[in-house]
């Protein structure tokens, strides 16, 4: 049989994909990446986190502007929304950063495979009319948008879109209804209402945000309704059609019940997402998907056919890139006979509304089901930092066992959240302890004070609440 051209071939060029294919190829492995997109990035950096981060970012400054927010810090100004430039921002932010990644394969000796693949056998693949065969292969071919049953997505219509249409608007809809209340709906509606938008928020649970601690879900509903976002928890969409230049959704109550309709300028489709499993002729590989579509693996990224291995959001976790990056490094390494490990109980996650809204390990009730814990939470609004800049919304939430006061999560709603919440991953990564946490010198004045002073809520020495 002839030799193998590559020692390790990555099929996607994602956060996982990518990652991988640098870290394989610094460790000497001869390594390839198939990707099919002109760019490489995957969904996260042509449109996913990276452009809905931009104009998150572009949003907040015109609300400033606008809200009046600049004017009672004695900043006076009259702002002018000029959504072609702002999309334009957003875009030299994508072209700037895929294009280091293709700088950074060129620098590593990384090939690019263009286009998509499929195996045709457990350790050979067809790209492009062309067959590749290698040693190890990496599936990191990422996620896609989940569908709606009776919503049918048309992102060039701009009135039902998904994810990547919401990012594509070519002016402020006067109302968009998103549906569903999780990380990506509420980041994209915030967008949108901050630059003029009526939004409507359909969730068929009875809070948003699930998976998240319930104080975060309940305050974090508190401060949207407070910023002008309507919601319709447990309700249901059933249908949606367009009628003109509008689409008309039909709601029922998600416990049964009368129907009734709304109508909107557009519709964010966002209740999730699916691995992408599909098209890659996995059956030629001797693999299999489980119920929700993912690739099973074991603690070291292999799959059960020796040779090929997954990570990132087509195996079972939470659909998060930097989850994707970490186990791509540790993939890498794995396949080099090094050591290569992921703490997957320790992950934090981010909503990048306003304030922002961030955890890492459980939640407080998900510990109380493993036993006594300790909890300690503390205000914003006392913290010297977030008052001075007039950010009094939100909270930080300590969780330690009762017992041995180790940390067992960490929650927290602040305009810095995000940051902030590696502080507190890193912490339980090492096993700490909120006494810990507590007695860290922290500097005078931040954001993250609010970390110190609810560890000392846990530890009940609290000074300034």
């Amino acid at each position: 049989m002839a030799d193998y051209d590559y020692d390790v071939l990555v099929i996607g060029a994602g956060p996982g994909g990518y990652v991988a294919a640098i870290r394989a190829a610094q460790l000497g492995l001869k390594t390839a990446c198939a990707e099919g997109r002109e760019t490489l990035g995957g969904t996260c950096l042509n449109v996913g986190c990276i452009p809905s981060k931009a104009m998150l970012h572009a949003s907040e400054y015109f609300e400033a502007a606008a809200g009046g927010a600049m004017a009672a810090m004695g900043i006076k100004v009259k702002p002018e929304l000029d959504l072609p430039a702002m999309h334009g921002q957003r875009k030299d932010a994508v072209k700037g950063l895929t294009g280091g990644i293709e700088f950074l394969f060129k620098k590593n000796n990384v090939d690019w495979l263009k286009g998509y693949a499929q195996f045709t056998s457990k350790d050979s693949v067809e790209v492009a009319g062309k067959s590749y065969r290698a040693r190890n292969i990496i599936i990191a071919t990422g996620s896609s948008v989940t569908p709606l049953p009776g919503v049918e997505v048309d992102n060039d219509k701009q009135i039902i879109v998904d994810s990547t249409g919401a990012l594509e608007l070519a002016k402020v809809p006067g109302h968009m209804v998103v549906i569903g209340g999780g990380v990506i709906g509420l980041e994209l509606g915030s967008v949108w209402r901050r630059l003029g938008a009526k939004v409507t928020c359909v969730e068929f649970l009875d809070q948003i945000l699930p998976g998240m601690d319930a104080d975060v879900r309940k305050e974090a509903n508190k401060i949207f309704k407070k910023q002008g976002v309507e919601f319709k928890l447990k309700t249901k969409v059933t249908k949606a059609e367009v009628k003109g230049k509008k689409a008309v959704l039909t709601l029922e109550p998600a416990g049964g019940g009368e129907a009734e309709t709304l109508e909107s300028d557009v519709v964010l489709v966002s209740i999730g997402r699916k691995p992408n499993t599909d098209g890659l002729a996995l059956d030629k590989a001797g693999l299999e998907v489980n119920q929700r579509g993912q690739i099973e693996i074991d603690h070291d990224f292999r799959t059960a056919v020796d040779g090929i291995w997954a990570i990132g959001d087509v195996v079972p976790g939470p659909m998060l890139a930097h989850k994707a990056e970490d186990e791509g490094i540790a993939c890498a390494e794995n396949i080099a006979g090094q050591t290569g490990i992921v703490n997957h109980d320790v992950i934090p996650s981010v909503v990048y509304t306003w304030p922002e809204i961030a955890g890492v390990g459980l939640t407080e009730e998900q510990a109380k089901e493993r036993g006594e814990v300790k909890v300690g939470k503390f205000p914003m609004l006392a913290n010297s930092r977030a008052k001075t800049n007039h950010e009094p919304d939100g909270f930080v939430k300590v969780i330690a066992d009762a017992t041995t006061d180790r940390v067992l999560g960490v929650w927290c709603i602040a305009s810095v959240a995000g940051t902030m919440i590696a502080q507190a991953a890193q912490a339980m990564e090492f096993g700490a302890t909120s006494e810990d946490i507590a007695y860290t010198c922290h500097a005078h004045p931040t954001h993250s004070e609010a970390i110190k002073e609810a560890a000392m809520a846990v530890t009940g020495k609290p000074i300034h609440i």
